[in-house]
This record gives structure tokens, C-alpha cells and sequence, in this order.
């Protein structure tokens, strides 16, 4: 896959956009990610990155809640470098910041897409 190109997954939950280094994902609203969705987001990377190094965006357009369960089970996935959570929202930021506490890998949160892209390309190159 050429850096400039994308796949797109839609699932009842969200798309997912698979890029060459991460994973963008945009829930839809009012769900829960729970063990099941990211069992489902898991399978869909190692397949996509087989045994690369890759970064996770969630792109948080929408309210949605998370399981902290999941952040156990997604700190276990070995190629996982990075992982970015962006909104617009100040509040919603404000609230990811918690989750660095639940999550064994880099975090960090963002105000804009572009940011989060730049971040994660840069730790997925130095892995």
C-alpha cells in the first residue's frame, strides 16, 4: 500500500480508514467499545499490518463511551506503537487525557487531525 492510499471498513459501530502506518477510527455516536468491538478493530489490524508497527487514531467527531476493560486487552497488542485520540472539543480532551492511566502504550491527545497524523508517523518510524 502506497502512503497515500486507504482502505475503508465499515462496521455497524464505526469506520475504520487503514492507512499505510496506523489505523484512523470514527465511532458512531452512543456506542460502547467494549471486548467485542475491539476484538473486531485487533483482527482488522493484524491482518492490515501482519507484523508492523502501526498507530491507532480515534477520531472522536461523535460521544461515545469506552469500556477501561478494553485498554487492558489493547495494550496487549504487540505492534501497537501509538496511539492518539483528537477532538475539537475541549472537553472531550480533557477526558482522554484520563486514559493514558488505563493504556501501557504512548498516548497522547490532540486538537487536530493533522497533529495526531504527524505524531504517530513520527513514533511508527522510530519503532
Amino acid at each position: 500500500m502506497l502512503p497515500s492510499e486507504k482502505h475503508i471498513v465499515t462496521f455497524d459501530f464505526g469506520v475504520a480508514e487503514l492507512h499505510q502506518n496506523y489505523m484512523l477510527m470514527v465511532m458512531n455516536e452512543g456506542i460502547t467499545v467494549n471486548s467485542s468491538i475491539n476484538a473486531q478493530l485487533t483482527d482488522l489490524a493484524a491482518e492490515h499490518f501482519k507484523e508492523r508497527p502501526f498507530g491507532y487514531i480515534t477520531y472522536r467527531k461523535n460521544s461515545y463511551s469506552v469500556d477501561p476493560n478494553v485498554y487492558n486487552e489493547t495494550s496487549k497488542i504487540k505492534m501497537l506503537v501509538a496511539f492518539a485520540i483528537v477532538s475539537d472539543e475541549d472537553i472531550r480532551r480533557t477526558t482522554a487525557k484520563v486514559e493514558e492511566i488505563f493504556l501501557d502504550k504512548p498516548l497522547k491527545v490532540f486538537k487536530r487531525l493533522k497533529d495526531a497524523v504527524i505524531w504517530v508517523e513520527k513514533i511508527v518510524a522510530l519503532s
